[in-house]
């Protein structure tokens, strides 16, 4: 019995399920989760003191590597001024300060006012309580496999835990707030359109991952986020654009900005017809997370002044936390947004690229069919054919379901005994840091030949 095995059978016996966030069960890939006693750079270091190079980076907020030597100064040097005074600081306005003038694109931003909270869950909830009281609306639109935190608006067809445990919906979300909330198909416009036709006057906002990263990576088509904007704007209805997971991480603005600037590319371009070129927009609301706190509990609301001002204590719609701001937390989100500059998202991109492109010709090389999924840095894999003749790369929560799932517990396995830590599920992204260097990734491609194998030996008779 290892040291992991005593761990989480005493944590069971205290914490429902021996864990604090479902994914960490492991119950979609099977066997013991590794208990965490240390993180340094690319690497993690398990309670039995076996290290892993970590795909993880604690869901996305590692993107300098874990335990920065800046980062954690900056966090040592203020706890040592007080951990929590449940009162305004100066490092509250110099981060909102920070993220103003960071997410720019082509001469425009939507954030003109932020308010920090403590959690990706608060962030969104917040919006959403935001945009009714601004509307006067009830009636949310999402999309299927989207996540947007565990509110209780915002559970039907959600990704990330709930995809990982198969569950639809959670238990203990009255069915009168669950009606206020329509779950559409991902990418499909018209559905959106016939939405706002069904329900005149009565959508406050449509929510939407920037790229959805909680089902697997799966990008918006082009032009889908903009045209989300135009209609939700021709019905007096507001867009909220989650970027709680990639925010900061994909771009230095977002990814907002590396959609818009794609988008300036591609109308540069006298070979793409009108038709495919979208126009600019600028989202109403955009929450934050992981990055922002550089891996403490820190994430953030911001856009259009007038809706901002909707919040008290100037105006009606009320939010609260002792913990908001923390002053931490915020040290910890400025030396991280500071330190990641131009070369950092360089050196994540190449990562990416390098990482990704090597999985896929491993899996390829032993006869594994897969889609290779992309949204700047962000990257996963589906099993399955998903060639054009096969209907194409997943562009929704159905396609992504359809995929040969089994195969991951394998290769997930496979990758872990060789000392590489993936994401606990096929359902999520992986997450490169700029601190992996040429070894670690070295030991990433080494472990990669008995991963595809175990892949491709996998039978969903023997899956978890």
């Amino acid at each position: 019995m290892t040291r992991n095995d005593e761990l989480f059978d005493r944590a069971r016996l205290s914490i429902p399920g021996g864990v604090n966030s479902p994914v960490r069960a492991y119950r979609s890939v099977g066997g013991t989760p590794r208990f965490l006693v240390e993180a340094k750079g690319p690497y993690v270091t398990d309670s039995d003191g076996t290290q892993y190079v970590d795909l993880v980076s604690s869901w996305g907020p590692a993107i300098l590597g874990h335990a920065h030597p800046e980062v954690v100064a900056a966090v040592q040097d203020a706890a040592g001024r007080g951990l929590s005074f449940g009162a305004s600081t100066p490092g509250e306005t110099e981060l909102a300060e920070l993220v103003r003038a960071r997410v720019t694109s082509g001469g425009q931003s939507p954030i003109e006012k932020i308010r920090l909270v403590s959690t990706g869950t608060e962030a969104t909830m917040t919006a959403i309580r935001l945009a009714r009281g601004f509307t006067g609306r009830d009636v949310l639109i999402k999309f299927a496999g989207h996540y947007h935190g565990h509110s209780d608006s915002l559970l039907a067809e959600a990704g990330s835990g709930l995809a990982t445990l198969g569950l639809p919906a959670s238990a203990g979300v009255p069915a009168a707030t669950a009606a206020l909330t329509l779950v559409l198909p991902y990418n499909d416009l018209d559905a959106v359109r016939e939405a706002f036709a069904l329900h005149p006057g009565r959508i406050a906002a449509i929510i939407t991952e920037a790229a959805a990263a909680n089902m697997g990576v799966v990008a918006p088509d082009a032009g889908f986020n903009a045209a989300l904007s135009a209609i939700a704007h021709e019905n007096g209805a507001l867009l909220i654009i989650d970027e709680v997971l990639t925010g900061f991480r994909v771009h230095p603005a977002g990814y907002w900005a590396l959609e818009s600037e794609a988008q300036a590319a591609a109308g540069s371009d006298a070979a793409v017809s009108d038709a495919a070129v979208s126009h600019s927009y600028v989202p109403d609301l955009v929450t934050y997370g992981k990055v922002i706190g550089g891996g403490m509990p820190l994430a953030a609301l911001g856009g259009r002044a007038d809706v901002m001002d909707f919040l008290a204590p100037l105006g009606p719609v009320y939010q609260a936390g002792t913990l908001s701001g923390n002053p931490v937390a915020v040290a910890a989100g400025i030396a991280t947004l500071t330190l990641a500059d131009a070369s950092v998202y360089e050196r994540l991109d190449a990562t990416a690229d390098l990482l990704s492109s090597s999985v896929s010709e491993a899996l390829a090389d032993v006869g594994v069919t897969h889609s290779v999924q992309r949204a700047g840095n962000l990257f996963s894999f589906v099993f399955g054919d998903y060639t054009p003749s096969a209907g194409g790369a997943p562009r929704t929560y159905a396609d992504v379901q359809r995929q040969e799932a089994f195969r991951y517990p394998a290769f997930f396995h496979s990758m872990l005994e060789s000392g590489v830590s993936l994401p606990p599920s096929v359902f999520e992204a992986w997450f490169v840091s700029a601190a992996h260097d040429e070894q670690a990734i070295g030991r990433i491609l080494d472990a990669l030949p008995a991963a595809a194998r175990a892949a491709a030996s996998a039978s969903p008779t023997l899956a978890v």
